[in-house]
């Protein structure tokens, strides 16, 4: 199995979100499974890439060419793909994955949540798509979208197709289901 994270590259962030990084990739690797991420070694995805490795998993990063040198390329990667722009960054992503777990982040990782959302919504893959958010920083965001679907906007309950967790097992759990 594999599960895609998608998470901040931003390196300005506190170190509670570079240690769930590595924590959500240790526990990808706790239950056999490897990592598909950005292929960045900074920030959190290089903390996630670190986690997962140091315990076993491989990791296969996408990159586009345009940021192999702003989110600096992981050198350790089991397998890294260099890709054209962002979205075949995101398709390659989509294709090596079996599950997607979105950690806090900014604009490129609500992108990447939204677009792949989209597609389980839309019947394009059936592949568990799950938030980690233990310290609410998407709680305004969940209720956003709670209330796009009271006026309908975005049809019945718009959480049927994601799991929003508040811990890193009932994350992987929902990984597996």
């Amino acid at each position: 199995m594999r599960i895609a994270v998608y998470c901040s590259a931003s390196t300005s962030i506190d170190q509670k979100y570079l240690d769930l990084a590595f924590d959500i990739g240790v526990a990808i690797a706790n239950i056999g499974a490897d990592l598909v991420w950005g292929g960045g070694q900074i920030s959190m995805m290089g903390a996630a890439a670190k986690g997962a490795r140091e315990h076993g998993a491989k990791t296969f990063g996408v990159i586009p060419e345009k940021l192999v040198t702003v989110e600096f390329e992981d050198p350790e990667a089991t397998e890294m793909f260099i890709v054209s722009n962002m979205r075949t960054r995101k398709a390659k992503i989509e294709e090596l994955a079996d599950a997607f777990i979105m950690l806090p982040g900014g604009i490129g990782t609500l992108e990447e949540f939204f677009e792949i959302w989209v597609g389980r919504k839309l019947g394009y893959h059936s592949k568990p798509v799950v938030v980690c958010d233990p310290y609410g920083t998407f709680t305004q965001l969940q209720s956003a979208l709670d209330y796009l679907s009271d006026e309908e906007f975005i049809g019945a309950n718009p959480n049927e197709l994601v799991a929003w967790c508040s811990d890193i097992p009932s994350t992987i759990l929902a990984c597996t289901k």
